[in-house]
């Protein structure tokens, strides 16, 4: 991501309502066609003069949004957005301009945008192919440029009246012109051919909308060529109607593709090899390239067929007829490549290591399986690309650490595997610690600086096995076992095998449990020290097991998050909390509930939208609900937290930061990011009475707080003691144990009655 500073925060929210805009450019463009058919060939001034222009610099406006949404970061939106502005400005002088029809030295105003229309579309095209396939090897590449030059070959064929009519007419701007826009048809074709003859999904779903809007304005040239033949086109014909249907369905691809991050989607590596799914269409482009080709020079033995489509026709068969062997070496060598970071695949990995462990003077050697620490949290927040350049980082990275006979592969998301050739577990363990400081040194991507931790587990052979699929397990559980301790590094240990299967069974039985609505939450009270009142609890999930009883959050929130279903869990646990919440104000208890949320569920671009529904479902105001958040999660990527935080700020929900003084980093957050209230960490709190220093620090903190208004809430208050020294520091709410425990919803309001508190005022925002 850019810095924050770059493009205002307000834009990306304009663009929340970019379908209500275009559903206007779409009712523009259905009475530009209903005027088409009610009044036939002819100019009508209001439809095809000012209501064509409106609907025109609509969509520049929307295509400008979506640049600004996206900073610069997506050249071929750039582009796009460039050729949709040129395509307006050559439309407007065409339809308001009639005067405007340029000299024999300088084109007209409509030409020069119609053209660099094509210029920027050609640049699109460019960009896209280049992004998908710039990692691709050789074969793909060839399948693509067979296809590319059968499409063309075919396309001269047609074009052929326009080119050699302008290359007999005397030299004139409008003779350059009238060969530029065939050619650049023919480029423009030539590029949608190569890239839907790859075995790989390059333009996404969404990319219908672009090819179709493409080919409808190559279909329109190349009748306006055969018949026209550099006539001027007459307003409101079906030509106009179908540059028209083109123009918006190229907009609409511009908005979707910024819209819904649509990504291509790579080639798998083993499909291809294996050839099946994709590889088909490698093997279909070519034959049906060919065919096109050998009809193009039949056609030429014929009749008469301009040089520049036998050409290419031949191109096209001379590519085709590459000897087969040396097509299946490439496709070979494709299959155990990684598609992204260029190293061994799994495929390479299983071949190379398989031989080296049936080898007649095989040595102790060692597997590490290394898994990248919340790699798919930055993934989530950066967004895929930026992942993608991230691992590629990554593995040069670890590659350059390993020695000679050391062999790295991707085993596929962010995981890695090294085998190391005669290694023992001493060995293995040092080369675990390199490879963890190497990957621990910051990274910049989009402008951040990242720092990702490594888990890496070790397999040993012959200690732990001799075969590829039992080291690979062994040192996979031993990965595991790493992470949930956050150890870093650990090898294989028999008990490895119980652990794994255990978190592998309360996995299922999380999920079973989330199907079947066994969390439940329980709730600790926030104590206003000035006037003794509570106005606010927080919201703690427990798992009210069939078996083992209640478990704490402890028991299953790391696998949880392991496991993919933080997600899910985060919105039981929201839905469960606005519940209560709807009872107590039922009740007419004004308690504002606080709900813990974790870096990633904090990163999911869906979350202020979903808590926004679940509040206006309920009919509660936004605050009712806090949300605490990390201070991990805002010094990782300030601009996107202010984003997502804002969004929540115009809710009404209120944020407030847990843990606060445990981080190591700026408190610059402090002062731009939309904060209600600081929670002290208990380990400030709890020694404070014999330790001056934590006294020291729980009072400034306090003063820090009240200067940038915010509320300061002491946690871990366990004591009368530690209580009456917050009130003197004039600390503004305390939670702890002195004065409850987390406890049920029913046995909360007893403790409320009990205390004889009268409703309390929801606090205002800071």
């Amino acid at each position: 991501m850019k810095p924050a500073s770059t493009v205002p925060s307000r834009i990306p929210r304009l663009l929340r309502t970019d379908w209500v805009v275009f559903g206007g450019i779409a009712v523009v463009l259905v009475a530009n066609l209903i005027g088409l058919v009610s009044h036939g060939d002819g100019f009508n001034p209001f439809v095809d003069g000012w209501l064509a222009v409106f609907s025109n610099w609509a969509a520049v406006v929307l295509v400008g949004l979506a640049v600004a949404r996206v900073r610069l970061s997506r050249p071929d939106v750039v582009f796009a957005a460039a050729a949709v502005t040129a395509l307006a400005i050559g439309d407007t002088a065409y339809r308001l301009l009639p005067g405007d029809a340029g000299t024999a030295f300088t084109p007209s105003l409509a030409d020069a945008g119609y053209l660099l229309f094509y210029v920027f579309m050609v640049a699109t095209l460019a960009v896209i192919a280049h992004r998908s396939l710039r990692a691709q090897a050789r074969p793909v590449l060839l399948t693509s440029a067979v296809g590319a030059l059968g499409a063309t070959s075919v396309l001269a064929v047609l074009l052929a009246p326009v080119l050699e009519s302008a290359i007999a007419s005397p030299f004139s701007i409008s003779v350059l012109l009238s060969m530029a826009f065939p050619l650049l048809d023919l480029l423009l074709v030539a590029a949608l051919a190569g890239i839907a003859a790859t075995p790989a999904r390059v333009l996404g779903r969404s990319g219908l909308l672009l090819v179709v809007g493409l080919l409808l304005f190559a279909a329109a040239d190349i009748v306006y060529a055969q018949h026209a033949q550099g006539q001027p086109v007459l307003i409101g014909s079906a030509l106009n109607g179908a540059w028209a249907i083109g123009f918006a369905l190229i907009t609409s691809w511009v908005l979707v593709s910024v819209r819904v991050r649509d990504r291509p989607e790579r080639p798998t590596m083993t499909t291809l090899a294996a050839g099946t799914g994709d590889a088909a269409s490698a093997v279909a482009a070519p034959m049906v390239a060919t065919a096109a080709s050998l009809a193009v020079l039949l056609l030429a033995s014929q009749t008469r067929v301009s040089l520049l489509a036998v050409i290419l026709a031949c191109a096209t068969l001379a590519l085709a007829t590459i000897p087969l062997t040396f097509r299946q070496r490439l496709l070979h060598s494709l299959s155990r490549t990684d598609e992204l970071t260029g190293l061994p695949n799994r495929r390479a990995l299983a071949v190379d290591v398989s031989t080296r462990l049936r080898a007649a003077d095989a040595r102790p050697s060692a597997l590490l399986v290394l898994d990248l620490d919340r790699f798919k949290e930055i993934n989530d927040s950066l967004g895929h690309e930026a992942g993608d350049r991230l691992l590629e980082r990554i593995g040069a990275r670890l590659s350059g650490a390993l020695q000679a006979g050391d062999l790295l592969a991707r085993l596929g998301g962010d995981e890695f595997a090294v085998h190391l050739h005669h290694a023992d577990g001493k060995r293995a363990s040092a080369m675990a610690r390199r490879l963890r400081s190497v990957t621990a040194r910051p990274l910049v991507i989009d402008g951040l600086s990242l720092e990702l931790g490594l888990s890496i587990g070790i397999a040993l052979s012959p200690e732990h096995g001799s075969d590829l699929s039992g080291l690979m397990r062994k040192a996979d559980m031993a990965m595991y076992a790493a992470k949930a301790t956050r150890m870093g590094q650990r090898i294989y240990s028999p008990d490895d095998d119980s652990n794994d299967e255990a978190r592998l069974r309360t996995l299922h039985e999380l999920r079973v449990g989330l199907a079947e609505n066994q969390l439940v939450l329980h709730f600790q009270p926030k104590v206003h020290l000035a006037t003794d009142t509570v106005p606010g609890v927080e919201a703690l999930v427990r798992w009210n097991h069939p078996t083992k009883g209640l478990l704490y959050p402890g028991e299953f929130l790391d696998v949880a998050e392991t496991g993919g279903l933080m997600r899910t869990l985060t919105r039981v646990v929201l839905e469960l909390a606005l519940d209560q919440a709807v009872i107590w104000q039922d009740q007419g208890r004004s308690i504002t509930v606080a709900v813990n949320l974790s870096s990633r569920s904090l990163a999911d671009y869906q979350l202020a939208g979903v808590v926004t529904g679940m509040l206006t479902a309920r009919g509660l105001p936004g605050a009712a609900l806090m949300l605490e958040v990390t201070e991990e999660f805002l010094l990782v990527d300030r601009h996107r937290a202010r984003n997502i935080l804002m969004r929540l700020r115009e809710a009404g929900v209120l944020i407030a930061v847990d843990d606060f003084g445990t981080g190591y980093s700026s408190l610059a957050y402090l002062r731009d990011l939309p904060i209600d209230e600081l929670k002290l960490d208990q380990s400030f709190v709890i020694p404070m009475l014999d330790d001056d220093r934590a006294s020291a620090l729980v009072a400034s903190s306090i003063h820090l707080g009240h200067s940038l208004g915010m509320r300061i809430v002491a946690e871990g208050v366990e004591t009368e003691e530690v209580l009456e020294q917050l009130t003197r520091f004039d600390c503004d709410v305390a939670q702890g144990y002195h004065l409850s425990r987390p406890i049920p919803a029913a046995e909360l309001e007893r403790w409320l009655d009990a205390r004889a508190v009268l409703p309390a005022v929801v606090p205002a925002q800071g």
